[in-house]
């Protein structure tokens, strides 16, 4: 009951302690570069479970950091279902509506702003989109995109300077765990190189303009634990080196 005692529904989510990921990626700003993987990971299982292991696939419609919501072990759950399409029937591929643009700019999908129905294909594309957030921790409406967007951004950078685009505080955090350790070898920073380059290639094919040419969620999670892999590699060869130069 509320406060004039008169009855209400209210949808109730456990406690989030660490917040949101907004939260972590623009104010708080010290996730490592693992930890950025891990979160990846954990969202990607989570749009593989709603797209394809609950019965009927479950759209989101509004994929964004501030919906990602943070456990006290950092272990990322998605939340906000208030724009969620369930879809009880196959769609036909030239399917379209009147309905309102789902989700939030920067995020939503452009076929969205076409009139197409809400499908598992646009959640992917905000997903892309939030994994190049993750990387360079900018906002796809920062300013800076004015002429570009974080996709054309992220994919222009793929050639030859993905380090630069990658947010600063992030290789900073890295370079002096490498410096603490006295541990200099090319090897440690091409594995990060290559992990971080892996994570931002995976961002770039799932916001493809086009829903087809997006990757699918099963393959995403194969690819992110690969980065993963690649990157604990790397932190074992340190230790070792660590350990051996005692």
């Amino acid at each position: 009951m509320d406060f004039q005692r008169k009855d209400f529904k209210a949808l109730v989510y456990e406690f989030m302690p660490n917040g949101s990921l907004d939260r972590w990626l623009h104010q708080d700003g010290n996730l490592s570069l693992l930890q950025r993987v891990d979160l990846a990971i954990d969202v990607a299982h989570a749009l593989n479970y709603l797209h394809h292991e609950c019965g009927n696939s479950i759209v989101h419609c509004d994929l964004k950091p501030n919906n990602i919501l943070l456990h006290h072990d950092m272990v990322a759950r998605v939340s906000d279902f208030g724009l969620a399409k369930v879809l009880a029937r196959p769609l036909h591929p030239n399917q379209s509506s009147s309905v309102a643009v789902r989700g939030t700019i920067g995020y939503v999908a452009p076929e969205y702003g076409l009139g197409a129905e809400a499908s598992p294909k646009a959640d992917i594309y905000s997903y892309g989109i939030l994994l190049l957030e993750l990387m360079t921790s900018k906002r796809p409406t920062d300013n800076m995109f004015m002429e570009e967007n974080l996709h054309m951004y992220s994919k222009d950078a793929l050639h030859d300077r993905v380090l630069k685009i990658v947010d600063s505080t992030l290789l900073e955090h890295e370079n002096e765990e490498v410096e603490s350790s006295e541990i200099k070898t090319q090897v440690v920073l091409q594995n990060r190189e290559e992990c971080i380059t892996l994570v931002v290639k995976i961002g770039v094919a799932c916001s493809n303009q086009l829903p087809c040419d997006r990757m699918k969620i099963s393959d995403v999670i194969i690819e992110l634990q690969e980065a993963r892999k690649i990157l604990l590699i790397s932190k074992q060869r340190q230790t070792f080196s660590t350990i051996t130069q005692m």
